[in-house]
């Protein structure tokens, strides 16, 4: 009876490790799972502030309609660390899709006009770290989503880099696999390529495993020199780490045909970029969404394509199946980029310390692995009224809508010496010919970017983009294509 419960139970683990997807690791500028080479097509799946990867029925639901367009990848801003993810997670796995997901909290991402990097956002970031390392289809961890949000963000950028590295620490101190952890860039032109650069610069320890950019560039009939895409791949060239877009689609000057897709992983792009992340799955008063649910009510059944947007998706995906390289063919030949000095917009003079935490509180939460935090409450998630629906881009027709104002919840002091801070304070270049105010500017019309999308010149976009799930709003900046 034993011996045939054993052999019961061994099948049982050989079906699933089977079954279960091979882990995506980082050699040199490149993704690779199974020994190949691994290219993104995903989209973005958070229409509610809610964590959406518990209710195992609807990720069933999803991930087979997202299977049947060529998904391999979804992107997921929040999460409940203490719910229960196991249905949802093998789900995804089933049908052949990682997560990539953000470690922040609502109240404990990092915030660019009070940047903090503290014990409690440490805390809270494990958590979520501690119930998503057990999955194999979790493709990689962001330590944060346009924490820097316009042109005079930058001094928050030491901030996110200490995170990483203390995110690294606790990882390897918990012993659990090398999961990439990476950052996603809102797309600023004057930024560019310092803020890719510094995060990359530096001891590996220290730095991002990969670099995602959030850009909405291709609009309309735009071509790959005209969208801007042609700048983003000059600044991308010889970049050390994977470099993908983290989201784009952008839904103005006329139908929307992903023709984007066919560029990014066409001969002029692929060698650079590792794919991209639609902007997204779920219809919101955005109209970004490529499926809608009965009643409209977010994730309440069976998807419903929204057309012709969902069968575009399809039918340029279905084209696109890049096969790169093995990883055992593959050495890198880039090194990391110089940190950037300062100048313009960029504050950051060079390698500057870090206001990493003491290692005897990474070291005390990774050894005390029975530590609870609080239960999982949005305290600073926008209200209905502060921000249209749940969507991001928001809808710019009612400006009543839009806010503009930053968080000033305070959080507890870092544990940072006073000497690193001051070092830190003494590199940041705050004159104010070094930091400007960025200006916003919005489109008149639908027509107007439409027209735009098809000329030369200096193309700006209608693309303020809220994150109503996050406590600040996360601004979609005024792109300049020259």
């Amino acid at each position: 009876m034993f011996r045939y419960l054993f052999a019961i139970a061994f099948l049982a683990c050989l079906i699933l490790q089977a079954s279960a997807l091979p882990t995506i690791s980082v050699k040199g500028a490149k993704f690779f799972a199974g020994g190949q080479q691994y290219f993104l097509k995903g989209v973005a799946y958070q229409g509610t502030p809610s964590d959406p990867l518990v209710d195992t029925n609807q990720c069933q639901l999803d991930a087979k309609s997202m299977q049947s367009i060529g998904t391999n990848s979804i992107r997921v801003y929040h999460v409940d660390p203490n719910a229960d993810h196991d249905g949802c997670m093998s789900a995804f796995n089933d049908a052949g899709i990682y997560i990539w997901l953000d470690l922040d909290t609502f109240d404990t991402q990092i915030v660019q006009a009070t940047p903090t990097w503290t014990e409690e956002q440490f805390g809270a970031f494990a958590k979520v770290m501690d119930e998503f390392q057990q999955y194999d289809n979790l493709g990689g961890f962001w330590i944060g989503n346009e924490v820097i949000n316009n042109l005079g963000g930058s001094p928050s950028a030491p901030y996110i880099k200490a995170a990483v590295a203390d995110m690294k620490s606790y990882l390897s101190a918990k012993g659990y696999r090398s999961i990439p952890i990476g950052y996603s860039a809102a797309d600023i032109a004057e930024l560019r390529p310092m803020l890719q650069n510094y995060l990359a610069c530096g001891e590996p320890d220290e730095a991002i495993d990969f670099y995602g950019l959030n850009s909405y560039e291709w609009c309309g009939a735009a071509t790959y020199e005209n969208s801007g895409y042609a700048g983003l791949q000059a600044m991308a060239v010889g970049y050390n780490l994977p470099i993908f877009f983290s989201e784009t689609g952008c839904n103005v000057g006329g139908e929307r045909t992903f023709n984007d897709q066919k560029a990014i992983f066409g001969p002029k792009m692929i060698d650079t970029w590792s794919g991209s992340i639609v902007y997204e799955w779920v219809q919101e008063s955005n109209d970004y969404g490529v499926v809608d649910y009965p009643d409209s009510k977010i994730y309440s059944g069976a998807p419903i394509p929204i057309q012709p947007d969902f069968n575009n998706l399809a039918t340029v995906w279905k084209d696109i199946d890049p096969v790169g390289v093995s990883e055992g063919s593959y050495s890198s030949t880039f090194s990391p980029p110089a940190c950037p000095g300062a100048s313009g917009g960029w504050a950051i003079n060079g390698n500057v310390p870090l206001p990493r935490l003491d290692s005897s509180i990474i070291k005390s939460i990774a050894s005390d692995s029975n530590t609870d935090t609080e239960s999982f409450t949005p305290k600073t998630a926008p209200t209905s009224s502060s921000v249209e629906s749940t969507g991001m881009p928001a809808d710019l027709s009612n400006p009543s809508t839009v806010s503009t104002s930053e968080s000033t919840t305070s959080a507890s002091p870092s544990l940072v010496s006073p000497s690193s801070m001051s070092t830190i304070s003494s590199t940041l270049v705050t004159s104010s010919s070094s930091i400007e105010s960025t200006s916003f500017s919005i489109a008149a019309t639908t027509s107007a970017a439409a027209e735009s999308s098809g000329s030369s010149g200096t193309f700006f976009l209608p693309l303020t983009h809220f994150h109503p799930f996050q406590s600040i709003p996360s601004r979609r900046p005024s792109i300049g294509v020259a």
